[in-house]
């Protein structure tokens, strides 16, 4: 357990935060950017309305002005964090949309203008597994060649019921193709997964964790599942409302899904946090520090860590 630490720079899970620190020797901030990208569960290619706990935003809510170039973007993201973080370093994060989701010539434009930003030293895509043809893959590899690449896939749940219930329009096998494929072309992965789906119960969030582990992805990001005003699933809850998880179960399955997570993958994210006036449930998710030091202190009172029942035959 101590070299674990040690390695995690203290922390009981591999953050991502000390991974950039290792790799680039600094601050590593990542500039939240907006394409204007759709997706084609939302213009009718695969359906409509987009995945039911989508907002309007694509989930790009605190991403950048759409309106916007790329450069100017990142410059206005810069200004915004630099009171938070001081930084020298960037990577550019297209998180609104599906971001391969495009004529290849215009996607191939807006990657490279992100790259030619000072100081950037690497780029983030986030997108669908079913976005991603041979073309657009191969222009990937060539970013991956030259860069620090990360694609994320939004997975959710290896579950299929209940990606058909969250209007995800598309199956796990289909994941697992394209995930491959990207392994294949040895490009860094993220793998999003959300705890709190209705119709989920904690033995099928904790198959899903043991998936991912299995497969080990680049990385890995968590959340609770949110309920944004004015989604899909915002009307589901009002006329049929389901189970929301308290915050200490949340913490504790979060922490029973780390320790069985490799020790090699980047948990990027252990919760997340949408816009409070736009957030029905769960409210205990606004308090985003404390679900952070929650999930530190059930770590210290397990004397656990990441990957401590981590099983290779998973």
């Amino acid at each position: 357990m101590n070299n674990f630490i040690a390695r995690s720079g203290g922390k009981r899970y591999l953050t991502q935060n000390d991974y950039l620190r290792n790799r680039f020797g600094g601050k590593v901030i990542k500039l939240s950017l907006n394409a204007g990208l759709s997706c084609p569960n939302r213009d009718g290619s695969k359906g409509f309305g987009g995945c039911t706990y989508c907002s309007s935003e694509l989930s790009g809510d605190f991403s950048g002005n759409k309106k916007l170039s790329i450069t100017d973007q990142m410059t206005e993201q810069i200004t915004l964090l630099s009171e938070k973080w001081k930084s020298s370093m960037f990577i550019p994060y297209f998180q609104a949309g599906s971001n391969t989701y495009g004529e290849i010539s215009k996607l191939s434009d807006m990657f490279e203008e992100a790259l030619s930003f000072p100081d950037t030293v690497g780029l983030t895509i986030a997108t669908r597994a079913d976005c991603i043809s041979d073309d657009i893959l191969g222009l990937l590899k060539k970013l991956s060649d030259k860069t620090y690449l990360t694609v994320e896939l939004g997975l959710q749940t290896i579950h299929d019921i209940t990606a058909e219930k969250i209007n995800r329009c598309h199956k796990y096998n289909e994941f697992l193709e394209t995930y491959y494929r990207l392994q294949k072309c040895k490009i860094n992965t993220c793998i999003h997964i959300i705890n709190g789906l209705p119709g989920e119960d904690i033995p099928m969030m904790m198959q899903t964790a043991e998936e991912v582990s299995r497969i080990k992805p680049h990385s890995l990001k968590i959340h609770m599942l949110h309920i944004i005003k004015n989604t899909t699933l915002a009307s589901e809850y009002k006329n049929n409302p389901f189970y929301i998880m308290e915050k200490e179960e949340y913490i504790k399955l979060v922490c029973d899904q780390i320790e069985i997570m490799h020790p090699e993958i980047i948990i990027e994210r252990v919760t997340g946090d949408g816009r409070k006036s736009e957030l029905i449930a769960p409210l205990w998710t606004c308090d985003k520090k404390s679900v952070i030091n929650g999930i530190d202190n059930e770590f210290r009172r397990r004397n656990s860590f990441q990957g401590k029942k981590y099983k290779s035959s998973l």
